[in-house]
């Protein structure tokens, strides 16, 4: 099996490691901090002290860091993947980051005969562990049906969505979606507690209805148990919705409902909430 180098062990990054490995890849990983890797290297990854020493032995990498800065860095740096990555070497970024990011990531491996891949998912912790991600892929056809069999570990709902850039906008698309919704779900829970109504009966009721959405049935819960551990961070959720404003702006487009979001999140981050996940906008209602 070809062997999968995979870098940064994050809330979701070392679950979807995990899953490679129980499937029987040969992995080797990086993150910054050495101690976020003890479990999987209990577990039978191989630690290497660099990105550019995991490039030059794996056949694949693949790419779960914070913020575009970081993919950058990765990518770019001196040590960075694309100056130390094999020729034939697979390139999955599935990070969140910019449209433009991808699309400079592809044209940089092409002239190394490299191939990349913008693939950012949906699903959070719980579809990580799970290996139920939902993966939006940028990229050439050819290299999407090479690295699919790993995307099927990972993920159950996969789709090539075009070129180089796609999957990124296709993310952002997943996230205007999810932030005003986010909004309503909160609303929904403040309404219902306000009123002297039981939440969780009225969770079964409108989670089973036409107001059903993965953030009601998965993210409801935690805010009536007061559970705000982050399956996703507030402060990479903030990152998000920038990078689709920006991507709105250049568009011409208005979004009137993913700016007001944003502002509600910075409020929450300013407030001490950057680290928490990003249900915790419920606090926002039921702290007043």
């Amino acid at each position: 099996m070809k062997t999968i180098g995979f870098i940064g062990l994050g809330v979701m990054g070392k679950s979807m490691a995990r899953n490679l490995l129980k499937a029987g890849y040969p992995l080797i990983v990086y993150t910054r901090t050495k101690e976020k890797a003890e479990d999987l290297l209990s577990e039978g990854a191989v630690w290497r002290d660099t990105v550019a020493a995991l490039a030059k032995e794996a056949d694949i990498v693949i790419t779960m860091v914070g913020y575009p800065r970081d993919v950058e860095e990765v990518y770019f740096g001196e040590n960075g993947l694309i100056a130390n990555t094999r020729e034939g070497t697979y390139l999955i970024d599935m990070t969140t980051s910019t449209p433009s990011l991808a699309e400079k990531i592809y044209k940089a491996a092409k002239e190394r005969n490299v191939f990349a891949l913008d693939a950012p998912v949906s699903g959070g912790d719980i579809g990580a562990k799970e290996g139920r991600l939902t993966i939006m892929v940028g990229g050439d056809e050819e290299a999407f049906r090479e690295c699919k069999p790993i995307f099927e570990v990972l993920g159950t709902n996969i789709v090539l969505q075009g070129k180089a850039g796609a999957g990124q906008h296709t993310k952002m698309c997943n996230q205007i979606a999810i932030a005003t919704n986010m909004i309503g779900v909160c609303e929904a829970l403040a309404y219902a507690k306000r009123s002297g109504l039981d939440p969780w009966k009225v969770l079964e009721s409108i989670s089973q209805g036409a107001a059903g959405s993965w953030s009601l049935s998965n993210l409801a819960p935690r805010m009536i148990s007061g559970n705000f551990a982050p399956g996703f961070y507030v402060k990479h959720f903030i990152k998000d919705m920038k990078i689709a404003l920006d991507e709105a702006e250049k568009m011409n487009l208005h979004l009137p409902g993913l700016a007001l979001a944003k502002a509600m999140y910075e409020e929450l981050a300013a407030e001490g909430e950057e680290n928490s996940g990003t249900h915790a906008l419920y606090k926002k209602y039921v702290n007043k």
